[in-house]
């Protein structure tokens, strides 16, 4: 499996990901363009020639924020996801982060479960913030050291 930064070439595919996972963020070709522009930082896995998830974050004054995660269905339980976020957390810890936070939403036990296994715990949540299906947010946090 490689792990490299996201390229323009990859957002079709990143997009194709996004569209199997509705409990993720649904971003737009816009929000990748920022991504590759810079304005965020984000990883693909690739896999024999097909992208298998990616990653996208950026550090806000000093906490490592998660944005946007997915693996697609047929990668998972395979690595994929924590070789993604190896990645993530190894480049906040360069950037001198003191915290990693993401946001979930309440209902999604397969993603809490990985990220409590990353050592995150609940810190706040926030209720009704998710719509169709409406559900509650959960903040997670880690503390990078």
């Amino acid at each position: 499996m490689n792990i490299r930064s996201i390229e323009p070439r990859d957002i079709d595919a990143i997009l194709a990901i996004q569209s199997t996972c509705p409990e993720i963020a649904q971003w737009t070709i816009g929000d990748y363009d920022r991504v590759v522009g810079g304005e965020m930082v984000g990883w693909v896995a690739v896999e024999g020639g097909q992208t298998s998830g990616f990653l996208v974050a950026r550090r806000v004054v000093s906490d490592l924020e998660i944005l946007n995660f997915a693996v697609r269905p047929g990668a998972r339980r395979q690595g994929v996801g924590t070789s993604l976020f190896r990645e993530v957390l190894k480049w906040g810890r360069v950037m001198q982060a003191e915290t990693a936070i993401l946001e979930v939403r309440s209902s999604n036990f397969a993603a809490l479960h990985f990220y409590e296994r990353h050592d995150f715990r609940v810190s706040s949540r926030r209720p009704r913030y998710y719509t169709g299906p409406v559900d509650d947010a959960l903040l997670l946090t880690a503390v990078l050291g």
